[in-house]
């Protein structure tokens, strides 16, 4: 079972006089992931570190800092704990007194790994793309019970002959929900599942 956070999460400590804030949150892709960097790095500090992993997706920045001694401590910190779809920013606002490359790797993935602590989880629930088609008349209840099947409705268009509905099913009652669907529209409707 794996988790990611709930919400945005921020920690903050002083280690020799230098100080390091951590800020991590849920991202469902890269271009979450750089978003959430680039909104809460400071162009003024030191340095802006980062690390993400999103499924086999995985990077991570030091930024200037000795090669492997931020980016990749941020990286298992995420990792150690058992997260996906996270990306945690560590930025370094320096005080003068230089760490060392394993004071750094311990600032930064030990900063990294407070803030993941802090942050509440929620379990990642992997989903499947499905476009599912209806009558107007079966719309309402079908929504019902979908929504009772943990389903996201993603996208709706409305047509002559009834809407269509772009959904992320959980792939865990992907059969239960198409036999529903099925019931529904007594067989009328249809059912694709995205590859």
């Amino acid at each position: 079972m794996t988790h990611t956070l709930a919400a945005l999460c921020t920690h903050e400590e002083e280690i020799k006089k230098s100080r390091f804030l951590a800020v991590a949150g849920p991202v469902a892709s890269i271009g979450e992931a750089m978003a959430l960097f680039a909104r809460h790095g400071d162009p003024a500090a030191t340095h802006n570190c980062w690390a993400y992993r999103i499924g086999n997706e995985y990077r991570s920045n030091d930024d200037g800092e000795p090669g492997g001694t931020a980016g990749r401590p941020i990286l298992q910190a995420i990792d150690g704990q058992g997260l996906d779809r996270v990306a945690v920013l560590v930025v370094r606002w320096f005080g003068g007194i230089k760490l060392g490359a394993g004071g750094l790797v311990r600032a930064y993935g030990g900063c990294a790994a407070n803030c993941l602590r802090l942050g509440e989880r929620v379990e990642v629930i992997e989903t499947v793309d499905v476009h599912c088609r209806c009558d107007f008349a079966e719309l309402p209840l079908l929504r019902a019970r979908l929504a009772q099947g943990g389903v996201t409705i993603a996208g709706e268009t409305f047509g002559e002959h009834g809407a269509e509905l772009a959904l992320q099913v959980p792939r865990g009652v992907l059969a239960e929900l198409e036999q529903v669907v099925a019931n529904i529209t007594r067989g009328k409707g249809d059912w694709r599942v995205s590859s």
